[in-house]
């Protein structure tokens, strides 16, 4: 799909040689490759593939090339089973022209596009590039106080023996395994969040230092704001990764404590069964000669042997504390 904005016709072939001066943004949303090729034949540029703005080195994402700027920075797009995916973009920047490259909707393109014919700020490509990064660092901000939130919540139930049933083993496992999932699925928002902000970080700077000879004060400006809010965010996002990191601390240490109360039971019955079982198997024995087999009261005494054996190592254990 190939958009012209400030241009008043969908009809893009009917365009001649030279690109009318009122476009100033050139959107390629899954372009095919006539739409590519009349980007390149009209502006003297290359439209990059999917493949090249994928790259994670600086040098591939940051090229000044023959005066126009070659960017890529990632995007999160939201899949049907309302999950998040890292999808790249990538930016075309000349005097006057923006071009974008993606390979998904997002809805903070569409939200720039629908105010550009209303925004007079909005003069060149370069404005709305600044305009496209400063929505995504408001998206990046709604969302790093959407896992707040949930980190928050998540920590109020497993400080609070949300997690912790000792008489209901079976559910305490169960919530355990939940809170395991959500943190993973915190940690793993988290770091599409970071990703997303280290790339606008980048590509802001090196947009408001190498493109200082055609670029406006205001967007110059508008710029290092953007860059200063990436610093915001990223000290956020820090804390927010240490405190999930600390979840997953106290998750995993309820997981050994639950483990060691198991083992405490195992070892009570075990050893509660011991003496019993060898008193048993003594008066088991299929010897002729037992003295006790004689007494008229050795069967009342063997039942009261066996019951003390066993009662004796439970007060013991009692008195040790391990049934507190």
């Amino acid at each position: 799909m190939l958009r012209l904005y400030r241009w008043p016709s969908d009809d893009w072939q009917s365009i001649g040689a030279e690109i009318p001066s009122e476009i100033i943004w050139v959107d390629l949303l899954n372009a095919t490759d006539e739409e590519k090729q009349f980007v390149e034949r009209l502006l003297g540029i290359r439209v990059p593939s999917e493949e090249s703005l994928s790259e994670i080195e600086a040098s591939s994402r940051l090229i000044l090339d023959h005066g126009t700027l070659y960017l890529s920075s990632p995007a999160v797009r939201h899949t049907e089973d309302n999950g998040a995916e890292i999808t790249p973009v990538g930016f075309v920047i000349g005097p006057h022209v923006l071009v974008t490259v993606r390979f998904a909707e997002l809805p903070i393109f569409d939200d720039v596009g629908k105010s550009i014919g209303s925004d007079d700020s909005l003069e060149n490509g370069m404005c709305v590039f600044t305009s496209l990064l400063e929505a995504m660092i408001d998206r990046g901000g709604d969302v790093l106080e959407h896992l707040g939130g949930k980190v928050d919540r998540l920590s109020r139930g497993v400080f609070k023996g949300g997690l912790v049933h000792t008489k209901r083993p079976v559910r305490s496992s169960r919530r355990m395994r939940e809170a395991l999932e959500n943190i993973g699925e915190l940690a793993d928002r988290l770091a599409k969040a970071r990703d997303v902000l280290l790339g606008v970080g980048r590509v802001a700077s090196f947009a408001g230092d190498v493109g200082s000879e055609w670029i406006t004060a205001a967007s110059k400006k508008r710029l290092e704001a953007v860059s200063k809010d990436v610093i915001s965010l990223s000290d956020y996002e820090t804390r927010l990764s240490d405190k999930i990191q600390l979840l997953l601390d106290a998750v995993l240490g309820f997981i050994n404590i639950q483990q060691n109360e198991l083992f405490k039971i195992l070892t009570v019955v075990s050893v509660v069964g011991v003496p019993p079982t060898i008193l048993v198997g003594i008066w088991g024995m299929n010897f002729k000669h037992i003295p006790e087999l004689d007494w008229s009261f050795g069967y009342p005494l063997a039942w009261l042997a066996i019951i003390a054996s066993g009662v004796l190592p439970l007060i013991w254990f009692k008195r040790r504390g391990w049934f507190d």
